[in-house]
């Protein structure tokens, strides 16, 4: 009869916290991918990975194998679609992790409380908590929005290096929603500046005339992520944003720490 082995493949190994180290390559693999664009060699990933190649294409053959990764003609290798599905899925659920949050926002503030991520160059709202006033802004939950005119996208991209935004933009363009949107690289650089100077950002009148927002990126995240509110100019003041500010930054501490602590 055939004897049980008590040996552990190479791929199956435990890792020293626990898990298994094949796993947890190849998701570090697939994070690498993305840092460096959603496009990348193997060399590229065994210098900036330390794994040997032989490792990395093992690797890489079985996220092929799964569509999670794809290999391009130029034998490149891109981020699969496999993990749209994966991604739109985690989106909604981070929205709904964040709900309770959003709805302290609006007890505490009275505005609409929102939600957004960075998702390739767009700002995609994931979730939303009403105001409770008769006149309160409402933004449909996966509405996608370009980040030059929303004090969301100023808040998720003041952590971007400017050559980077600069590069963004010049793929998106600068279409001015209202005439107080701010249309030149060198003006939206400079209002992220502001915001890495307070710790918020504003959007005054520049998605919508008469609606004033204010945001606050989540830190440490898993995934670039910001919360809100918005209201009508005529509640949202400056007297009013010494008050909303310290209850969003403490807010999305908060928020921080239990998706850290949940995993996410």
């Amino acid at each position: 009869m055939p004897t049980s082995s008590a040996s552990t493949t190479d791929s199956a190994k435990p890792s020293a916290g626990g898990g298994v180290q094949s796993l947890e390559r190849a998701f570090d693999l697939l994070e690498r991918m993305a840092d460096a664009g959603g496009e990348v060699g193997l060399s590229e990933l065994s210098a900036t990975s330390g794994l040997p190649l032989p490792t990395i294409h093992r690797l890489m053959r079985t996220l092929v194998a799964c569509g999670y990764v794809r290999q391009q003609p130029n034998r490149r290798y891109a981020l699969g679609p496999r993990l749209i599905r994966l991604g739109e899925s985690a989106s909604r659920l981070l929205g709904t992790w964040a709900r309770p949050y959003l709805a302290r926002l609006v007890e505490e503030t009275g505005e609409t409380a929102n939600m957004a991520l960075l998702d390739g160059d767009e700002i995609v709202y994931v979730a939303q908590v009403p105001s409770k006033h008769s006149m309160r802004m409402f933004t449909e939950v996966g509405r996608r929005v370009l980040p030059h005119s929303t004090g969301v996208g100023k808040a998720l991209l003041a952590g971007v290096p400017d050559d980077d935004v600069r590069a963004l933009l010049a793929r998106t363009g600068m279409p001015a929603a209202t005439e107080k949107t701010i249309t030149t690289p060198e003006g939206f650089l400079a209002a992220l500046e502001d915001v890495r100077r307070t710790g918020y950002a504003v959007d005054d009148n520049e998605q919508e005339i008469g609606v004033r927002c204010l945001a606050v990126s989540v830190p440490e995240s898993p995934t670039a992520a910001a919360i809100s509110i918005s209201g009508p100019a005529g509640r949202v003041t400056e007297a009013a944003t010494d008050k909303i500010v310290p209850v969003l930054q403490q807010i999305a501490l908060e928020l921080s720490q239990a998706l850290a602590s949940s995993g996410a």
